[in-house]
């Protein structure tokens, strides 16, 4: 999957940049999976067609640097809550890896023992194996059926790295076990799931899409999020608070701490409005006060509490004895 904000997908900044782009070959087909429950088989479906390059076919390694450069920009912090460096001599494993993204970044950024890249769909993994061979990078691409358990063997892996994914999963609990089965004991995962506490769902889905534009206004603030993300007909998209998933990581068998959010740049942008938002009586409480507690810190970007005020949670999970 590899998933992350559709600010990018769906504003000028994301089309533009690859408009200027050679264009991509058609995706793949899917392939319908009936074995598998309606809800898991509409995950794998829809992420068969969809993923955050647009299905772009990367024509030269300096291209795909290029855009992982400009890609990491787009999210203040984010780099630096989840790097993609330090990993020398590793086996790692980017799980949801997508086309590829933060693969090319492992495969040039680190030296590694090992690299897998693991995803359930063929098209993404296409692509991302394309890509990884314009920069001469090994890597061991697994596809996976949703709820299956992950080709390796137990305690084979030094570091999980999963950003984007497990907040579209049906079943993140039971995915968050399989990861620390196959992390070996000492090892680490970085996990980026969708932040609760953010601009992202207190200004733009509270005020500006359910307010402003009128949307989503017969369903739960939850349910409306999701509507926003990664596409309207996305089957699921969460947003965990910090105390949230931090405690389905221990019942995972991590534990778990909250670093930080990444702020997208779609948040920086829209973040003036939310004195317009917080005059606005109908807002609900929640978010009003969610709002009046922000202060900006040096670079301008939004701050709740400790961390920024960003979509893109992010976390450190060790493995619990």
């Amino acid at each position: 999957m590899n998933t992350s904000l559709p600010d990018i997908l769906t504003r000028d900044g994301w089309r533009s940049w690859f408009a200027s782009l050679p264009p991509a070959p058609p995706p793949v087909t899917s392939i319908p999976e009936a074995q598998q429950p309606p809800a898991q088989s509409g995950v794998t479906d829809y992420w068969m067609r969809h993923n955050v390059t647009l299905n772009h076919q990367f024509t030269a390694a300096e291209e795909s640097l290029a855009y992982l450069r400009w890609r990491n920009d787009q999210y203040f912090g984010y780099i630096e809550l989840m790097p993609v460096d330090g990993q020398d001599g590793q086996v790692v494993l980017d799980f949801g890896c997508g086309p590829g993204h933060d693969l090319v970044g492992f495969a040039t950024m680190s030296r590694l023992a090992r690299l897998f890249g693991a995803d359930v769909s063929p098209t993404s993994l296409a692509e991302a194996r394309a890509r990884l061979a314009l920069h001469g990078a090994p890597c061991e691409f697994l596809t996976l059926k949703m709820g299956d358990e992950l080709p390796l063997a137990t305690a084979s892996v030094d570091y999980v790295h999963t950003s984007g994914v497990l907040h579209h999963l049906p079943d993140p609990l039971a995915t968050l076990r399989e990861l620390r089965r196959v992390l070996r004991p000492g090892g680490m995962a970085r996990v980026m799931v969708y932040n609760y506490d953010s601009v992202w769902m207190h200004l733009y889905v509270a005020y500006i899409k359910r307010l402003v534009e009128g949307l989503y206004q017969d369903v739960t603030l939850g349910e409306a999020f999701g509507r926003t993300t990664d596409g309207e007909e996305c089957p699921i998209s969460r947003a965990y608070r910090p105390s949230e998933f931090t405690a389905l990581a221990a019942e995972a068998g991590f534990t778990g701490e909250f670093t930080g959010a990444a702020v997208s740049m779609f948040e920086a942008k829209v973040l003036p409005q939310r004195f317009d938002a917080i005059q606005d009586r109908r807002l609900p409480e929640e978010s009003r006060r969610f709002l009046l507690d922000l202060t900006v810190d040096e670079h301008g970007l939004p701050r709740h509490g400790n961390y920024r005020a960003g979509i893109d949670g992010c976390y450190v999970l060790k493995p619990r004895p």
